[in-house]
């Protein structure tokens, strides 16, 4: 067929090779046409509201305790509760310094949990990587005693730690806080896990190459578990520095206290703490900061090795 669109035109019919090209292009526009779906689900909706409650939850103590801390005594004990101080004042840091020797117990405990947190690094790790990466005598039954070490209840090991810690002479002394914990099965079970995953081709690889097994523990492997061992750091650091039995069990010496105790200490002297909730809440503020740096610095490689340790 043949239509006539002006006088000595003629306008043919489309050929059939044109009309499949047509036919796609239409089809192919198609989508491009469609509106993508609008609003929200209710279900996500929900979880949203879920997780802010609980986030609220969980920080209202610590967000408390940070206001609290630069109150004047008056809005410290206004009825009811003001959460946002009328007048913010340092008055309780300055207090807090004049009665307490916060600079030494602050190095304190700043030595015991970085001696603590660097000799668990060093010593986990390797005793992970001889469990997951080397064959040897014994290698199962060894993991069964770490594995049954985390059951064990650490209150009943605080009695023999101290028995032989004084047989040592070691109490009043940094080694007689820092010994006792510088290696935790914990520790040990997560760098074992997570060293799993690294492939025994590399190492064979390396090995076949030359080098010996320190050269491949230090130069190979440890650079590849940076998220474990960031998270075997911000626990260990965050376990040491909040420790409050031990060290009150092992010093006898105030010079030798650890932050947690001397605060302990402090509030419970009348003649000192004197009932001032803005000075306790100062110190308490001053125990939580360096654990909250540590943690916001390390937060990607936490979250990375809480999610791929133990996967293989």
């Amino acid at each position: 067929m043949s239509a006539t669109n002006a006088p000595g035109t003629l306008r043919t019919a489309p050929s059939e090779e044109q009309r499949p090209a047509q036919g796609s292009a239409s089809k192919g526009s198609a989508p491009q046409a469609a509106k993508p779906r609008s609003g929200v689900r209710p279900g996500r909706v929900l979880v949203y509201v879920l997780l802010s409650v609980a986030l609220l939850v969980m920080s209202a103590p610590f967000l408390w305790m940070a206001v609290s801390a630069f109150k004047t005594p008056t809005d410290l004990s206004a009825s009811p509760p003001v959460w946002i101080p009328s007048t913010w004042t340092l008055d309780n840091f300055r207090e807090l310094l004049d009665k307490l020797d916060l600079p030494l117990y602050f190095m304190n405990s700043v030595i015991v949990a970085v001696l603590v947190t660097v000799c668990n690094l060093v010593f986990c790790s390797m005793l992970g990587y001889a469990l997951a990466k080397l064959k040897f005598a014994g290698q199962n039954k060894i993991f069964g005693l770490v594995l049954g070490a985390l059951m064990v209840p650490g209150n009943l090991m605080l009695l023999p730690l101290f028995v032989l810690m004084s047989k040592l002479g070691l109490i009043d002394s940094y080694a007689g806080l820092v010994l006792p914990f510088a290696a935790g099965a914990f520790g040990v079970f997560l760098m074992r896990q997570f060293m799993q995953s690294i492939p025994d081709e590399l190492l064979e690889a390396a090995r076949m190459d030359g080098a010996g097994e320190w050269y491949i523990f230090w130069r190979i492997v440890m650079p590849l578990v940076k998220p474990a061992l960031a998270t075997l750091s911000i626990f260990t650091f965050l376990g040491s520095w909040n420790n409050f039995v031990w060290p009150l069990i092992a010093t006898n010496d105030p010079d030798k206290y650890t932050l947690p105790v001397a605060l302990a200490t402090f509030a419970t002297d009348p003649n000192k703490a004197g009932g001032s909730n803005g000075v306790l809440m100062a110190g308490a503020f001053l125990v939580v900061l360096p654990v909250l740096i540590l943690f916001i610095a390390l937060q990607r490689h936490f979250t990375q090795g809480i999610a791929t340790a133990g996967m293989k």
